[in-house]
């Protein structure tokens, strides 16, 4: 009788506290609360959660260290085709010659920031036959720089800071110094002498106090905004053979320099033009 009345009682007051419960938890889940639902709704709890350790807090910086030119290999730093380097306003900043692939025959890194040319920038790279460093900020060139450049022909150094000129390859057709801070004292007398292959020759925009001794075969000169003051018989003729004459040379420019030309009449017998220039 005990058991009954005991059952009769305690039965519906379970029923009524899982009644409450269920109650309690439907609103904090929504939905149906199947076994399977409930399953779905924890998992999906779960994964979000991890979703949001995962990712970064929007408000930490980033402390990741900007990479050094330097330490990138080249040809993931500038852009590399078959026997071409380019490395033209590269970024981060590079501020020496990039170490080269053996096979390049053509190097163009203009507006860097590179500042000096060593003797092992090109030692292994005999291939090179193009140059243009133009818009850098390269103030020295150390001796043998372009030594073992057999095959250079073209070379650039526009836009620089140089104030003296290393010894040059014999093969080049062109060089370009324009916008430099060469003086006279800085470019030594046999620097061009035993170009005999150069046929361009642009020294235009630096602080020459006197024109440097041209090889025979130079085409186009540009000396223009320079300090030049003179010219002499000897600058581009021979005072002892009247007969000598420099078909070649068929466009000087030396506008721009204090120098009156029309004061050196006998300076220009030899060319077949006159030079642009001040004459009065």
């Amino acid at each position: 009788m005990k058991a009954l009345l005991f059952t009769c009682v305690l039965v519906p007051w379970l029923a009524a506290a899982s009644a409450r419960r269920v109650d309690q938890d439907s609103q904090l889940i929504p939905g149906s609360l199947s076994g399977s639902q409930l399953n779905g709704y924890f998992s999906d709890h779960l994964k979000s959660r991890r979703a949001r350790r995962a990712l970064p807090a929007a408000d930490e910086p980033d402390d990741s260290p900007i990479p050094d030119a330097s330490d990138l290999p080249t040809c993931l730093l500038c852009v590399c085709l078959t026997g071409s380097v380019y490395c033209e306003e590269v970024s981060p900043d590079i501020t020496s010659v990039p170490k080269l692939p053996k096979e390049t025959a053509y190097l163009y890194a203009r507006f860097n920031k590179i500042k000096k040319i060593s003797t092992k920038d090109f030692s292994d790279i005999v291939t090179l036959r193009r140059i243009d460093l133009t818009g850098n900020m390269i103030s020295e060139i150390e001796d043998g720089a372009f030594s073992k450049l057999a095959l250079l022909e073209e070379l650039s150094l526009a836009e620089n800071k140089l104030v003296k000129l290393p010894m040059l390859p014999a093969k080049l057709t062109s060089f370009n110094v324009n916008y430099n801070l060469l003086k006279t004292k800085g470019v030594k007398a046999n620097t061009f002498r035993k170009l005999t292959k150069l046929v361009n020759l642009f020294l235009a925009n630096n602080q020459l106090e006197a024109v440097p001794q041209i090889p025979e075969n130079v085409r186009i000169l540009h000396l223009q905004n320079n300090n030049i003051t003179e010219v002499n018989v000897n600058t581009f003729c021979r005072s002892n053979d009247t007969y000598y004459l420099r078909p070649s040379l068929s466009e000087v420019r030396l506008d721009g320099n204090p120098v009156v030309l029309s004061k050196f009449p006998d300076s220009f017998t030899c060319m077949k033009i006159l030079p642009v220039g001040r004459y009065r």
